[in-house]
């Protein structure tokens, strides 16, 4: 699971019926959003009497999933759940008191809903006389589960992970400016499969230049929303036979410039359908756009998870400032040399790295390995 230990010991059975529960819950990714993911096993007499995800946002939470699996097994049973059970109205009824009324004797749970409505439904079943366990998860450890839920209950800005596909010697590119595949078909397959836990998809003008991304996630089956896509281009241009342009209809683009753009240039560019937003400059990079401006106006318009493509210079500048939340890092077995362009750039030494923490062990992408990790909460 991760590197951290947890905040209770369980023994080995039920450390291995959350786990399970923890591991089918990942099966929601991109269909719940803005949900979390969530997983529930109940089990009776030592067996499995019904297990279920979250499969959709708006259907049946992973709970009443397994409760409708079990029927009348449920009565007296154990209920493993990687999420505390809700304890509100909102689209369905609270999965707290649905357990308490099947009967459920005993119930274990990981993290601790921070919702201010969702949360407590921890108390509400030990009120009505069931046994429970929980949290398990230190916070660190649920945050990694359900990153952009937990971070939309502390923060006013949409979560924001950092993609970048770098060689063993932290490259991006053969050189500047030159469009180089780093990594495999199975890491490619992997991006387009974490595009769909995200809200939008940002990349700044020499990504746009260079690589001429669509941005959608085409290679695997698509997310319950269409992916907004966000181009920082601080002087509004945008070539009009942009690979972004193809599939407007469905994956909306929103382009964010300096408020100093001319009317001319937002008008040439909102003819080709993009939602055009003029933001200040960056306070400290002249001719750049500022990405606390561009959040804030991303989190007005209802987008509670980013997911930034690069490139490097926007890497480095959103990290400087503490701007990621995620770091996804696909490494390649290859190494580019000198003259490769540097997956950060020289002033990245004023990142405070210390902050980070692995979200999860490394993971073989086809030839590839996937880091993911997590900062700190603030």
């Amino acid at each position: 699971m991760t590197f951290r230990p947890p905040l209770i010991d369980l023994g080995p059975a039920d450390a291995a019926h959350l786990e399970w529960a923890r591991r089918i819950a990942h099966a929601g990714w991109g269909q719940v959003h803005p949900n979390p993911m969530v997983g529930c096993v109940l089990v009776n007499d030592d067996k499995v009497v019904g297990e279920g995800y979250h499969e959709v946002f708006g259907g049946p939470h992973a709970e009443i999933v397994a409760l409708e699996q079990a029927l009348s097994r449920a009565e007296g049973a154990t209920a493993y759940v990687s999420l505390e059970p809700c304890n509100h109205h909102g689209k369905t009824p609270p999965c707290a008191q649905a357990l308490v009324d099947a009967g459920v004797k005993r119930v274990v749970f990981g993290a601790r809903d921070p919702g201010a409505t969702s949360g407590g439904g921890g108390e509400t079943m030990r009120a009505a006389g069931v046994e429970v366990v929980g949290p398990v998860w230190d916070e660190g450890t649920a945050r990694a589960e359900n990153p952009a839920f937990f971070h939309a209950a502390r923060h006013d800005r949409p979560f924001l992970a950092l993609k970048l596909a770098m060689s063993l010697d932290a490259r991006i590119a053969a050189a500047p400016g030159e469009r180089t595949r780093i990594t495999g078909a199975e890491a490619e397959r992997e991006v387009h499969r974490i595009r769909t836990g995200f809200g939008a998809v940002m990349v700044g003008q020499g990504t746009v230049m260079v690589d001429d991304p669509k941005l959608t996630p085409r290679l695997v089956p698509s997310g319950r929303e269409p992916i907004r896509r966000i181009l920082l281009l601080p002087e509004a241009d945008l070539q009009h036979d942009a690979a972004v342009l193809e599939d407007i209809e469905r994956h909306p683009v929103h382009v964010f410039c300096l408020d100093s753009t001319s009317e001319a240039a937002l008008e040439r560019l909102e003819a080709t359908g993009v939602h055009v937003h003029p933001v200040p400059a960056d306070p400290k990079h002249d001719g750049l756009v500022d990405l606390r401006a561009v959040l804030s106006r991303c989190h007005e318009l209802g987008i509670d998870a980013v997911l930034c493509e690069g490139g490097a210079d926007l890497a480095a500048n959103l990290l400087r400032q503490g701007l990621v939340d995620r770091l996804y890092l696909l490494v390649a077995p290859r190494a580019l040399g000198g003259a490769g362009l540097p997956a950060f750039a020289e002033d990245a030494d004023e990142v405070t790295w210390d902050g980070y923490l692995p979200a999860c062990p490394p993971a073989a992408v086809g030839s590839d390995t996937l880091i993911t990790l997590d900062r700190s909460a603030d």
